[in-house]
């Protein structure tokens, strides 16, 4: 029986120092050389999962900004991609202006690389965000001195719009777009506390699950097993045989779960993984 096996990175397979450890990598070699088919589904992008796991053989391609697109680092190509429809992208922009919203837009180029543009004038904390990422091969800023971008005439591959913005800012916007069935927004809090909300906005298909469904078809398996620690990994343990949850996780993942392994502090996917596939 061919079985997928997918993590989630953050909380599952990272350890709390949000690396993958020299034993997880050992393990994750071990398992992949031995036939194991191995992929990750993870909210960051390329230009963080690939230091992350520059280590580990992947052979699969990989989950990548929360499904919106499947990519193969062997080559940096981008086997499938979720885009917003033209029409629904150019009423977004017109929309975040019309609140002031600031957000940063998400859009592959034909040349296999995530070009970001910004709409309005930066925050510090936007810039924080815009320079930690400057040096990386797999993605290149559009912003002038204040931040502020032209967008290219054609809207037909955005990925993704972005903002991280004062709360009352954020959900202004995303009262107006929460039950649109042509897009999908995700709002939420993070590292940065109340103040600051966060927001994605991808295409009607993009999702953790539907990613999975078309890597597991591209690889002909028969089964999937997912890990997963937080509410956004919900959508993968609902489309896997066997959903697994690691013992951090949230009490809504464990609820979905079959079963239950060690934390992300003691490599428990990487064992979970080795442990089946030496019973296989």
């Amino acid at each position: 029986m061919r079985t997928l096996y997918v993590s989630d990175l953050d909380g599952t397979l990272l350890g709390p120092d949000r690396k993958v450890s020299e034993e997880s990598v050992r393990l994750l070699n071990e398992s992949i050389e031995d036939g194991a088919l191995f992929s990750v589904a993870t909210a960051r992008t390329p230009a963080t999962v690939g230091p992350l796991l520059n280590d580990v053989e992947c052979t699969l391609p990989l989950i990548v900004m929360t499904g919106a697109a499947i990519w193969d680092r062997s080559d940096n190509h981008y086997v499938h991609a979720s885009f917003h429809d033209e029409v629904v992208a150019r009423r977004l922009v017109e929309l975040y202006r019309k609140h002031n919203l600031c957000a940063f837009v998400y859009i592959l180029g034909e040349d296999n690389v995530i070009h970001i543009y910004h709409l309005g004038e930066m925050s510090p904390l936007e810039r924080v965000f815009m320079e930690e990422r400057l040096s990386t091969p797999y993605k290149k800023f559009h912003v002038d001195e204040k931040g502020d971008s032209e967008l290219p005439d054609r809207l037909d591959r955005v990925l993704l719009f972005y903002c991280m913005r004062p709360t009352e800012e954020v959900e202004r916007v995303y009262d107006e777009i929460k039950d649109s069935k042509d897009l999908r927004a995700v709002f939420y809090h993070d590292m940065y506390g109340d103040e600051i909300a966060l927001m994605e906005v991808f295409g009607p298909d993009a999702s953790k699950a539907n990613a999975v469904r078309i890597l597991a078809e591209m690889a002909n398996v028969d089964r999937i097993v997912a890990y997963g620690d937080n509410v956004n990994d919900l959508p993968i343990l609902e489309v896997a045989d066997d959903a697994v949850a690691v013992e951090n996780a949230v009490e809504a993942v464990k609820r979905v779960a079959g079963r239950i392994i060690g934390p992300n502090s003691a490599d428990s996917v990487a064992k979970d993984i080795k442990r089946q596939v030496l019973a296989n």
